[in-house]
């Protein structure tokens, strides 16, 4: 059956078990692997026949710019929600920088007063 494949299809794929029929068990069992052959096909494409590319690699002028419109259209949109999360990133950066300047002068206002009453006792104590 395989010879008669083989006449009809020349493209056909013959097996063989390294000297055992292909319907031959034991090459299973000793672990020979079968080889494969590949025929060449007998006919070529006539002349003047070319071979299309894949489908739908090629597109027509409308398709390409509707393509780079919507391209265009995603990546303003994913920049706009880039800066929206950078503009919020930055307030809140700004808002715990306004919170330290509040703590450091309530510091520094508190360090400026206990230096003057320092000050004030020293003073008294020297005259």
């Amino acid at each position: 059956m395989e010879k008669e494949t083989e006449q009809r299809n020349p493209e056909y794929l013959s097996a063989s078990t390294q000297g055992h029929s292909h319907r031959d068990q034991s090459s299973a069992a000793t672990g020979d692997m079968p080889t494969y052959q590949i025929r060449a096909p007998t006919t070529a494409l006539p002349q003047g026949v070319v071979m299309a590319a894949l489908p739908g690699s090629l597109h027509s002028p409308q398709q390409l710019a509707e393509e780079a419109t919507r391209k265009g259209e995603l990546r303003l949109m994913e920049n706009r929600e880039a800066a929206r999360e950078c503009h919020r990133k930055k307030k809140e950066y700004v808002k715990c920088l306004e919170n330290r300047v509040a703590v450091l002068e309530n510091q520094n206002k508190t360090l400026i007063e206990e230096l003057k009453a320092l000050k004030d006792l020293y003073c008294h104590k020297v005259e």
